[in-house]
């Protein structure tokens, strides 16, 4: 049977590494020893599959990924509604998955479990089925998330901790480690604790995604608005509406706050 290879650069394959006839590996893929590349999947040019990485059914990967030893990507969703429909993982570039992760295809037929790009996922981090992850996000390592959950953009989620399924986490919202998170999580907060509570702005967030001071003070408004004021969340969002300046980041924590489904994590009460 003869392995789809695309343009003239050849992959490195190891001896040892088993690889499906339908797999499609692009140029300069590495394949190390041991690794297991299964049916209907893509991996994209310059990633690298390092030694005992499984790459199950219906996986899709764009390039310049690095999967570290161990990695398990695309195997059966942990759901028992799953039935054995087809479903995929979508992967995009430049993501660094790091040893023993679990990523599992969605449940549903014709669904995904889907990665942006640029994310670092450390070791023994879970990704359960039909979750929905950005870019430039960071993962700690022996986190877990359950199936459904939304991660943003540039969010990090500290060590050891647990999301439950269907929760989403905001853009550049940081997450402590050990944290038990059962409800939405606004952009550009930090939570901590178990249960877990809103403990102010992410302050270092903002600067390292370069947020100008006028934003900042918009944002440090809104946070007033939501988490200080004692108001209902549809008052702090309708205030909200009427005394912030239009800028990205507010209309971007305005659409989060509208659809809040698992309500929003909250402060400490005093």
């Amino acid at each position: 049977m003869e392995l789809k290879v695309i343009k003239n650069v050849d992959p490195q394959i190891h001896p040892t590494a088993i690889i499906d006839p339908t797999a499609v590996l692009h140029k300069n893929v590495v394949i190390g020893p041991y690794a297991v590349i299964g049916p209907d999947c893509e991996i994209g040019e310059g990633s690298r599959i390092d030694a005992h990485v499984v790459i199950g059914a219906h996986t899709r990967m764009g390039k310049n990924n690095h999967i570290f030893p161990h990695a398990v990507i695309g195997e059966e969703p942990q759901d028992l509604k799953y039935h054995g429909e087809y479903s995929t993982v979508v992967i995009g570039d430049s993501n660094s998955i790091r040893e023993y992760c679990t990523i599992h295809r969605a449940t549903g037929e014709n669904q995904e479990t889907h990665i942006g790009s640029h994310n670092m996922l450390q070791a023994y981090v879970h990704i359960a089925h039909n979750c929905n992850l950005g870019d430039y996000i960071v993962i700690s390592s022996f986190s877990g998330l359950a199936g459904h959950v939304t991660v943003e953009d540039h969010a990090v989620i500290g060590g050891m901790s647990g999301i439950h399924q269907f929760v989403k986490i905001g853009s550049v919202a940081m997450v402590g480690g050990m944290s038990k998170i059962v409800q939405d999580v606004c952009p550009f907060v930090i939570v901590d604790g178990n249960p877990s509570r809103v403990v102010g702005l992410n302050s270092v967030g903002l600067s390292r995604n370069h947020i100008n001071q006028d934003i900042k003070k918009e944002l440090k408004r809104a946070y007033r608005l939501i988490f200080r004021s004692g108001l209902r969340l549809d008052d702090a969002i309708n205030q909200m509406e009427q005394e912030l300046s239009s800028t990205p980041e507010i209309e971007h924590l305005l659409s989060f706050l509208r659809n809040c489904d698992r309500g929003l994590c909250r402060t400490r009460e005093r």
